[in-house]
């Protein structure tokens, strides 16, 4: 199926400002990178790169406005760590909004900020590609970045080690999708 993403740009840019849309782009050619290297469908890691934050409302409460409108049941997760609902709303936005039908592109959306165990090479792709952007500054990226070209599950097990050791020293709230995620990599 071919997607025609280009007449969505303002409307997206205007919902998660242009900072964000930035952002955006350089996770959609990150994860056209990363599918070249793995033979994922480029056209679906370009999709859902391009979509993955497509419900990224900086506000809080027009977050939890724009979720309960588009009829997403906020978890107990959810409201403890509200920098997730993103993602599982942009996913309702990527099916809704946009028409993408495609359940691995959906995934791929909904899981960019937890990870999951078990997910397809795509879901990883836009995981990693999120984290390792190239604007991404933190200790460990350059790792990460090296990992991710090389093998997707060393890189998620890196990735998501590193994300709970900063979550841990920010004392936040983290949800067991991401703990379960990172205890599948590190058996793989």
């Amino acid at each position: 199926m071919t997607y025609n993403l280009k007449q969505y740009e303002k409307e997206i840019r205007d919902r998660i400002g242009e900072k964000r849309f930035l952002h955006t782009l350089r996770v959609r050619d990150t994860a056209l990178e990363l599918a070249k290297i793995y033979e994922v469908d480029q056209e679906k890691a370009e999709v859902a790169g391009f979509l993955h934050d497509c419900a990224k409302i900086r506000d809080h409460d027009e977050l939890i406005k724009s979720a309960n409108e588009a009829g997403l049941l906020l978890t107990k997760e959810m409201i403890k760590a509200p920098q997730i609902i993103h993602s599982y709303l942009g996913a309702i936005y990527a099916r809704d909004l946009y028409g993408i039908e495609d359940e691995d592109i959906l995934n791929a959306i909904t899981y960019h900020t937890t990870g999951r165990a078990n997910m397809s090479d795509l879901e990883k792709i836009i995981f990693l590609a999120d984290y390792i952007e190239p604007m991404r500054n933190f200790d460990g990226v350059e790792r990460a970045r090296q990992l991710a070209k090389k093998d997707l599950d060393a890189a998620m097990y890196f990735a998501l080690n590193n994300t709970l050791k900063f979550l841990v020293d920010h004392d936040t709230y983290i949800v067991p999708t991401t703990v379960t995620a990172r205890n599948y990599y590190k058996e793989c």
